[in-house]
């Protein structure tokens, strides 16, 4: 006989705000059935194993079938099932108690659903947001139990009624709305199940097949892996990608619980590309790739999985920022992270170095993003010199401490961001009997700065941002072979030949072998440019700057010489000639002023 009543609500209109609002994607409503019959399917599977359920635990797996022409989706499980007073209870009571409490929480909230999904069980009625009509066919497994029908077309109202079923489990028929007549379509069923129900821990069967893999290596202990099952489950997850360099298997159960792999890939200088690539799963179902409060922002550039049962599936933004358990998840998994560097680090260097040109660019992310990971990498991140030898911080401090100390107890240490437009810089510094470091990654401008706050009496300098006498400061003093006034006519000639207001002309006495003309930028100017390029420091207005750069005419070299003793009319296409060259040996030669380059430089030539 059916049955008939209304569900006890206080709250009207309950069923279009959960349709509308309930879930910004309505394929959710898949996962979270289907999540529900593997719950009910691990649930016999447990009575079984304790003894409390003796009867054949047959076919186990979840079925997912669609019927286009009867616009129905079935989701079947042959789990424990629910009799005619569960379903009261389960359905009608616990889940719209939890309903009711949603829309007067998204009244008191002004509409903004994003403070409250994820607080209450409201998985079963996603149904309705894309069914007129949702209907339950189950039998308990208890014994001496009928089966029961269940109906509800989307209002307070529902029905139930004896119903014909011989095996234990449940069948949830969703009969199709109009407007998700997509949902119809098999290929766009299998996509959902392949991107939520991938790693269920049920075999979930959809069109004879089953598409998931029920036991994930994430599941499993380290110690019954091999190094090939790691790298086989990553082809899985991103067939189209190389080889990661490494991983971390991640199993923790207390203070919470939490289980994953997460790999470090091959991340160079595009780490942009490299984002959301960490899936995040609760009990192996799906939630999202968004891990970004879950994961620190510089550990987003790992790939792989992190399964957490304390991460509730209907997940918003705000509740996984409030959350503590996320917190306490967020702070592990760097520190895993930080040992497994080290530990690499420290058993095998030369593998740990071969590998710095794809995971430089992570850890000093990292290193500028959280002051705990600085303090464990600061022992394991390298410094790279041109000749490609690598240092840790105190093996480069010690190796530079002797010859690049200034005057005033600074030490100095040199890089460069371009060893091929810089090469006359860098070797010049090389002649000095100076090493130079090769930092010329994207992060590698505000990792420099960084390790000028954390290292005491440690300054960097570009090689290319003073003469190589004035780099690192000493109190030795160079003669000049020109008197004041020697030097005064020479300034002038070069000044008249530039005729450039960004150009600062100076003459300096430097070794004859350095070259005649020495163009600089000045680390400060640069640095600000570089801030103000990216918004930083509160220089926006640099930006529209022109640079002003140092322009060091050699007093010691011989060229001086001859543009001081060069007939008037020569002078300064003399020294205009030296100093384009300088430009041009830093490709800063271009437009008229390289033509007019060129067509003087065949003159001279010709003259010869």
């Amino acid at each position: 006989m059916e049955e008939k009543g209304n569900i006890s609500i206080h709250t009207e209109n309950i069923f279009p705000i959960i349709k509308k609002f309930l879930y910004s994607d309505h394929e959710i409503f898949l996962r979270e059935l289907v999540s529900n019959a593997v719950d009910a399917t691990q649930k016999i599977k447990r009575l079984a194993a304790i003894g409390e359920y003796k009867g054949e635990l047959g076919d186990l797996a979840v079925k997912v079938a669609v019927d286009k022409d009867a616009r129905t989706i079935t989701i079947s499980d042959h789990g424990i099932g629910m009799t005619a007073e569960e379903i009261k209870k389960y359905i009608n009571q616990i889940a719209f108690s939890g309903a009711t409490e949603f829309v007067e929480r998204y009244k008191e909230t002004g509409g903004d659903k994003d403070q409250i999904i994820g607080q209450f069980g409201l998985g079963f009625y996603s149904a309705f947001m894309v069914a007129d009509r949702v209907e339950i066919i189950t039998k308990s497994y208890k014994d001496d139990t009928e089966p029961a029908h269940w109906t509800c077309d989307g209002s307070t109202e529902f029905a139930i009624a004896p119903a014909h079923k011989e095996t234990r489990g449940t069948n949830v028929v969703l009969n199709v709305n109009e407007d998700s007549e997509e949902f119809l379509e098999p290929a766009r069923i299998k996509a959902i199940l392949d991107k939520y129900c991938k790693f269920l821990p049920v075999p979930v069967e959809f069109e004879g097949e089953i598409i998931n893999n029920p036991n994930p290596i994430w599941t499993k202990q380290p110690s019954e892996l091999t190094d090939e099952d790691y790298k086989n489950f990553y082809k899985e997850l991103y067939p189209f990608s190389e080889a990661p360099l490494f991983w971390i298997h991640l199993n923790v159960d207390y203070p919470f619980n939490l289980t994953g792999i997460l790999y470090f890939p091959k991340i160079k200088n595009d780490f942009e590309m490299q984002r959301n690539k960490i899936q995040l799963y609760s009990r192996q179902v799906f939630i999202t790739d968004e891990v970004k409060d879950v994961v620190p922002e510089f550990l987003m550039l790992l790939h792989g999985v992190i399964d957490s049962p304390d991460i509730p599936l209907n997940v918003s933004r705000s509740f996984l920022q409030a959350d503590s358990s996320v917190k306490k998840i967020n702070t592990y998994i760097t520190k895993k992270v930080a040992d497994k560097l080290n530990e690499i680090f420290k058993k095998d260097r030369t593998a740990f170095e071969t590998s710095w040109e794809d995971i430089n660019v992570f850890v000093k992310y990292g290193m500028l993003s959280d002051d705990k990971f600085y303090e464990k990498a600061k022992d394991f991140v390298l410094l790279q010199s041109v000749d490609n030898k690598y240092y840790t911080i105190e093996e480069y401090k010690a190796l530079a401490q002797a010859n690049q100390t200034d005057k005033n107890g600074q030490l100095v240490l040199l890089y460069t961001t371009d060893q091929d437009k810089q090469h006359a810089f860098v070797e010049a510094a090389q002649n000095r009997g100076y090493d130079v470091l090769k930092l010329d990654s994207l992060i590698d401008s505000h990792f420099i700065g960084m390790l000028e706050q954390k290292l005491e009496k440690t300054t960097l300098k570009r090689v290319d941002s003073e003469t190589v006498d004035k780099l690192i400061e000493r109190d030795e003093t160079k003669e000049s072979v020109l008197n004041d006034k020697e030097k005064e006519d020479l300034k002038g000639i070069y000044e008249k030949a530039i005729d450039n207001k960004n150009m600062m002309v100076e003459v300096a006495p430097m070794s004859p072998d350095d070259a005649p003309v020495i163009i600089t930028l000045p680390e400060f100017m640069r640095r600000m440019k570089d801030m103000s390029k990216s918004g930083g420091g509160g220089m926006m207005f640099m930006g529209d700057m022109p640079d002003t750069y140092n322009v060091t005419i050699n007093a010691n070299h011989s060229l001086s010489q001859r543009i001081l003793h060069a007939k008037e009319e020569n002078k300064e296409r003399i020294a205009r000639q030296a100093f384009d060259l300088a430009l041009l040996s830093q490709n800063m030669l271009s437009g008229a002023s390289l033509t007019a380059f060129v067509k003087r430089s065949f003159e001279l030539i010709d003259k010869e």
